[in-house]
């Protein structure tokens, strides 16, 4: 894999113009393109709103592989190009061609279990995003049905906002908000039967959804299902009830260092190479697991 995966943002790419970068992903345009954006996974890190060094070898390609495998078995529109010949090859494994959408303003958020932190949120409340739950719920259990608790996008720089579904409908109108909700939640149940399949639990994710600009179609955009998007568990320790039950495929490792590490002032430490290498384990063993390898 090549090392610009881990360098800083903006990689040049022969015909592709740089136009912007997140946390961990970098886009670009081509005139010969129109239409079109290429989607570059990097390697890169983040954890409570910062980069962190080094990033996590081969986290671009693998979340990439996954994405795309998921794409392949839901029975969605997506944003991907049909012909991604254009892929610069550098960067081919870590990269999607996708189609411009009209991008809805909303995250949309599906949770089947109590974690994080909807967990913190019932513990005080009994409720979470202002959804009442039963009583006696404890952390890490199944809730009675999956729950839609969309977000909105928060110019870059800012969180995102929790928000009620009539806020929702308030945004985008009850059409597209009952559409984005539908389309959440079957896409949840859909992958959570496929995940379960395979000996592991899907507890929580988020989706982004378009337009498209020429039918309106409802269309999954962006990374779907990945280590970055989802938390995922081992469902043989989940049913096992130990203190590792709720152990996560995805960074959390890191977030656990550097809580334990930083005080959250200043600039983050640099990751040891342990939590590194652990981590990157992490990621490669769901795309196994899912996968199978492929």
């Amino acid at each position: 894999m090549s090392d610009d995966a881990t360098k800083g943002a903006g990689q040049v790419l022969d015909g592709w113009e740089h136009v912007y970068s997140g946390k961990v992903r970098d886009l670009y345009r081509s005139a010969e393109h129109p239409g079109l954006v290429l989607m570059v996974a990097s390697d890169r890190v983040s954890a409570f709103d910062h980069v962190l060094e080094p990033g996590i070898p081969g986290k671009g390609e693998l979340l990439t592989r996954l994405s795309r495998w998921w794409f392949a078995h839901l029975d969605v529109p997506n944003h991907l190009a049909a012909d991604e010949s254009a892929i610069p090859a550098e960067v081919t494994s870590r990269a999607m061609l996708v189609r411009t959408l009209d991008m809805y303003p909303i995250e949309c958020v599906v949770r089947g279990y109590l974690v994080g932190s909807g967990w913190a949120e019932y513990r005080q409340s009994q409720s979470v995003c202002g959804i009442p739950l039963p009583a006696g719920l404890g952390e890490g259990d199944r809730l009675p049905e999956p729950i839609y608790t969309p977000a909105f996008k928060a110019p870059m720089g800012e969180h995102d906002e929790n928000i009620s579904f009539e806020r929702s409908v308030e945004l985008v109108g009850l059409d597209a908000a009952t559409a984005l909700r539908d389309a959440s939640l079957a896409i949840f149940a859909a992958a959570s039967a496929i995940a379960e399949e395979r000996g592991v639990i899907l507890a929580d994710t988020k989706f982004e959804f378009g337009a498209d600009p020429e039918t309106g179609e409802l269309t999954l955009a962006d990374e779907v299902l990945t280590s970055d998007s989802s938390r995922y568990w081992d469902a043989e320790l989940y049913a096992a009830g130990g203190a590792d039950r709720l152990s996560s495929f995805d960074k959390q490792i890191v977030r656990d260092w550097l809580a334990a590490n930083w005080d959250k002032t200043g600039t983050p430490p640099t990751l040891p190479h342990e939590i590194v290498e652990q981590t990157a384990a992490r990621y490669r063993e769901l795309l196994e697991r899912l996968t199978g390898g492929v």
